[in-house]
């Protein structure tokens, strides 16, 4: 006999971005439900090449932010970005970072991944990895919607690297690659635009779907 679930669409279009939370925490419960959820999405070879980091500690975030921001206020100035508008997106960003309940650093290891001789493998393997480390992200999304929780997908990790690694002691071959914030909101956004499915699906072939 076929398993069947109840397909909630709604469910998925109400989820948001979350970016202002309230000062209530996350139990460990809760939380460890939402790494559950993260831990059990589809990866490559069941390689499970994802690695979590879940900071609660307010000393911690703000060490992580600062280190974050010098890194950014350097690519931002390499963009022409003005020294007082580089320092309001800096402060609105630390903000949101310090002020989130819970911070999740997700990473990439490749210690269980296919090692191939050849560099065209090794970088469709290392694909292979972001893509298994990306469901886990969207697991842990997900799950948090369904707890109540608001959460946000920062890629800002991906751009300082080293910095995050020092700030948590994270070994060299461990990729940060996305920073989450949790926590329970106290905004909701309103939906962003979708194309329609008849825009983005093709059949058989590429081309139009109605062709």
């Amino acid at each position: 006999m076929r398993k069947q679930y109840r397909f909630e669409s709604d469910f998925f279009k109400n989820r948001r971005s979350i970016r202002a939370y309230s000062s209530d925490g996350v139990s460990t419960d809760v939380l460890l439900g939402v790494l559950e959820a993260a831990a059990w999405a589809p990866s490559a070879h069941n390689a499970q090449p994802w690695r979590f980091i879940v900071i609660t500690d307010i000393t911690v975030k703000r060490e992580l932010a600062e280190a974050m921001a010098s890194r950014w206020d350097a690519d931002l100035s390499l963009d022409g970005v003005s020294t007082e508008k580089r320092a309001s997106l800096i402060r609105t960003s630390a903000e949101r970072f310090t002020k989130a309940p819970v911070v999740i650093i997700v990473c990439l290891t490749m210690e269980n991944m296919d090692n191939y001789p050849d560099n065209r493998r090794r970088k469709i393997e290392q694909v292979m990895a972001v893509q298994s480390v990306a469901a886990a992200i969207e697991n842990m999304l997900l799950a948090a919607h369904a707890q109540g929780l608001g959460s946000c997908w920062y890629c800002a990790a991906l751009f300082c690297q080293d910095a995050v690694r020092e700030t948590l002691k994270i070994p060299h071959f461990i990729e940060p690659q996305a920073l989450i914030t949790l926590g329970y909101p106290v905004e909701w956004p309103k939906p962003t635009q979708r194309k329609a499915v008849d825009e983005i699906t093709y059949q058989n072939y590429w081309g139009n779907l109605n062709e």
